[in-house]
């Protein structure tokens, strides 16, 4: 299997854009019309995450041990889906057809034979990381929702308990889907593990989604949703030693630096810890009330709001990462960011032009797909990689 030569193939077919994932999905369903039932009906955004998750395979190709421990978290993952390893060869005929198809003049058989290997390697990793994940996990749990607040038009809160123990670390994220909707979304849970095992989900539904509209607007107390697997470590609190910390979110991204801010409170550290909370307006603060109770309950914890909205300006917004920056210098603390991509973005960006380095600036990777544990996965729009 040449490396070098599967790089430069992917480059050329994914030159071709949203013709590359058309064309798969519809020689996929044509040769193989049992597969069309795994997926929602809007498979706009399905397409796009194809393509993002190929690049990070063969980016990849020559990182064996990266590669796997990725592909691993894939195929556990991808249970929640009903995939099967009967499904595998199908999805590896449509991917060779379709990479032959966009390679042209330039696919021979040595090509071919690179891309077999390659495929074969992914599916054998991800079967039997599925397999291994049935032994200590089930594809999903089934939660009850005991508790759904509205706090603003489009946010809303939900306390759910799964039927079983879910495990998870403050930071990570797990995904969260309706019976009636064939899509999954990740949320981070906006506490840190709790003794009676319920989760706390803050739930901003998105223009076009299927999953987070379903749990504001369509879910009350008494349903049941499915949950799966915990996925990520980039916001993990472990990474930071034993530092103080400086955490900044927006919008709904405050639902897992709340989780931090609850691990710091059970370690009993010590740590000092000041918290950004930033939103476009000071009506969509909708969870003031716990933030209020969280400073009031550890003098550790050092609260500030930064409204985005400066009625001395109108039409401007004031980043949260400006505010902060212009409070003191930061650098002796490590820094966790969770908001939305726009946000976390611009937030590293300015903080890494400040001087902070990047193993001290920790978030989850930004961009519209997730499709491995170092995604950001909170304000994704609905779904997941199949």
């Amino acid at each position: 299997m040449d490396a070098a030569r599967l790089k430069q193939s992917w480059a050329l077919v994914a030159g071709h854009g949203d013709q590359v994932p058309l064309y798969f999905y519809s020689t996929l369903f044509l040769a193989h019309p049992e597969t069309r039932q795994m997926f929602g009906t809007n498979m706009a955004g399905q397409r796009d995450r194809l393509v993002s998750a190929l690049g990070h395979i063969v980016s990849h190709v020559d990182q064996v041990d990266l590669l796997v421990g990725f592909l691993r978290q894939l195929g556990a993952d991808h249970r929640k889906y009903a995939v099967r390893a009967e499904h595998y060869p199908a999805v590896g005929e449509a991917l060779v057809a379709t990479l032959r198809h966009f390679s042209g003049s330039a696919w021979t058989d040595e090509l071919a034979a690179d891309w077999v290997a390659a495929y074969g390697l992914v599916a054998r990793v991800m079967t039997e990381a599925a397999q291994a994940a049935e032994a200590h996990s089930p594809p999903w749990w089934v939660g009850e929702v005991l508790v759904h607040e509205r706090r603003t038009f489009d946010v809303a809160v939900l306390t759910v308990r799964p039927q079983y123990l879910l495990p998870f670390t403050a930071g990570q994220s797990i995904g969260v889907s309706h019976p009636a909707v064939r899509s999954w979304r990740y949320y981070s849970p906006a506490n840190a593990p709790r003794a009676d095992g319920t989760v706390e989900l803050h739930v901003r539904a998105a223009p076009g989604g299927a999953v987070s509209s379903r749990l504001v607007y369509g879910c009350a107390a008494g349903d049941q949703i499915h949950l799966a697997a915990p996925v990520g470590d980039g916001l993990a609190l472990w990474s930071a030693g034993s530092s103080d910390l400086l955490l900044l979110a927006g919008g709904t991204g405050w639902a897992p630096v709340k989780a931090l801010v609850e691990q710091v409170a059970a370690e009993g550290s010590g740590r000092r810890v000041d918290l950004y909370v930033g939103a476009r307006s000071r009506t969509e603060f909708y969870d003031s009330e716990a933030i209020d109770k969280l400073a009031a309950q550890h003098p550790w914890l050092r609260v500030s709001y930064v409204s985005g909205a400066d009625p001395r300006r109108p039409g401007e917004v004031t980043p949260v990462v400006d505010r902060v920056l212009a409070e003191g210098d930061w650098r002796s603390r490590h820094v966790y960011v969770c908001g939305s991509d726009e946000m976390v973005s611009q937030s590293v960006a300015a903080l890494t032009g400040a001087g902070y380095a990047p193993g001290q600036v920790h978030h989850e990777g930004y961009g519209k797909h997730w499709y491995g544990p170092t995604w950001r996965t909170a304000t994704i729009p609905d779904g997941g990689i199949r």
